[in-house]
């Protein structure tokens, strides 16, 4: 099949920063694209050949779109799976496949998935409700700290929290969740894997992830990672193993943590463009984005080596400002070298919502940390009302 400057249609559920940085790249090789998304607003609107409002939960509008596609992705994984499956059985491409995401989607599938098939993971019970683990606390089952998360639609930080004690249990969600073990570890670390139709498959170098201590978000991502080569090559083939097991097309960001001994344990997965890669726009070969639109059009795969180290910083919304946004001191970032700003097209700020991020690249990966640093220092995401 012809994809370029053809009747080929290519369908995306979502139309946030992850679509639109997809559509840079089917722009640079005109690939007829339709978004659809529940905002008149979303940052895909602009790029796209055909914007659809929808819900992406709603079966009938999932259905409906995509049945006018040759090819269906996300860029969010919160989206309805029964119309998906449909269209999979009546011969619509979906990538990930529905089989996938229905795993990736609740994080106790998820975690179970890593146990059935000898992935290693951090020890985790399973609640229905989340009122049980007060009984589980209670008769010794479980013991502070842990981590709590929500199974389903968690994202960004949301639905995550570690309680060290009763108190923090207030105000959960009362829904299915699991309780993790808290590990000790000594670096987050991520691997994106890409994985084409036809099972060809490659990886990204490690990356390092630095987060922001309150907002459970990550503030930095580090390419290469400051980690030894065995280490990276343990995470790797472990990121190749879950891969191998999930059997996604396009993209699979692995999140892992490294542990005090070295372990890699795998903490949770991600089947699209992802936050973590996001430095491979500027210091890739071949980005993410392009990647991902490689392995659901079964192309041949692009070369994942990185050019010169990068630094992604995340530009999110400063705490104590809601409203129309306003970039505070952009003409000085503009001004260090090696540095890129990406502003995602959202309107209206608040705090640590991701409205963009930076990239920063150097020939030595400590200098574009320094730099990194002055950037986060000196951008300032606010509202109008507060200039």
């Amino acid at each position: 099949m012809s994809y370029f400057s053809s009747n080929f249609k290519l369908g995306i559920l979502g139309g946030g920063q992850l679509g639109k940085m997809l559509l840079y790249e089917t722009r640079k090789w005109d690939i007829h694209t339709r978004v659809m998304d529940t905002s008149r607003d979303a940052p895909c609107r602009i790029a796209c050949n055909d914007f659809i409002l929808g819900d992406l939960m709603d079966f009938d509008d999932v259905y409906s779109f995509g049945k006018e596609v040759d090819v269906l992705t996300i860029e969010i994984e919160n989206v309805n799976v029964d119309a998906l499956e449909k269209l999979e059985n009546e011969g619509i491409k979906v990538y990930p496949p529905t089989k996938a995401l229905r795993t990736i989607q609740n994080k106790a599938k998820q975690k179970l998935f890593y146990i059935d098939h000898g992935i290693p993971t951090a020890p985790f019970s399973r609640f229905a409700y989340a009122s049980e683990i007060r009984d589980s606390l209670e008769n010794g089952g479980l013991n502070f700290p842990f981590v709590w998360k929500s199974a389903q639609f968690g994202y960004d930080g949301q639905g995550v929290k570690i309680v060290r004690k009763i108190e923090d249990l207030e105000g959960l969600p009362p829904g299915e969740c699991i309780a993790e073990d808290l590990i000790p570890f000594k670096n987050e670390l991520a691997v994106i894997v890409a994985r084409s139709a036809n099972g060809e498959r490659i990886t990204y170098p490690v990356v390092e992830m630095e987060f922001h201590p309150e907002a459970n978000q990550v503030e930095y991502v580090i390419c290469p990672a400051r980690i030894d080569g065995v280490v990276a090559r343990k995470a790797q083939e472990v990121a190749l193993r879950v891969s191998a097991q999930i059997k996604h097309v396009g993209l699979l960001a692995v999140e892992m943590f490294q542990t005090q001994d070295d372990e890699i344990l795998v903490n949770e997965v991600a089947p699209r463009p992802h936050n973590s890669g996001h430095y491979s726009i500027e210091a890739s070969y071949t980005n993410q984005f392009e990647q991902h639109i490689r392995a659901i059009l079964n192309l041949p795969l692009g070369n994942t080596a990185s050019k010169v180290a990068g630094i992604m910083v995340n530009l999110v919304g400063a705490e104590g400002h809601t409203g129309e946004v306003t970039y505070e001191n952009m003409d000085r970032v503009l001004q260090m070298e090696g540095v890129t700003p990406h502003i995602y097209g959202k309107r209206q700020t608040r705090p640590f919502r991701k409205m963009g991020h930076v990239t920063i690249v150097n020939e030595n990966v400590s200098s574009a940390r320094e730099i990194a640093q002055k950037v986060k220092e000196t951008i300032k995401v606010i509202s109008k009302e507060h200039e």
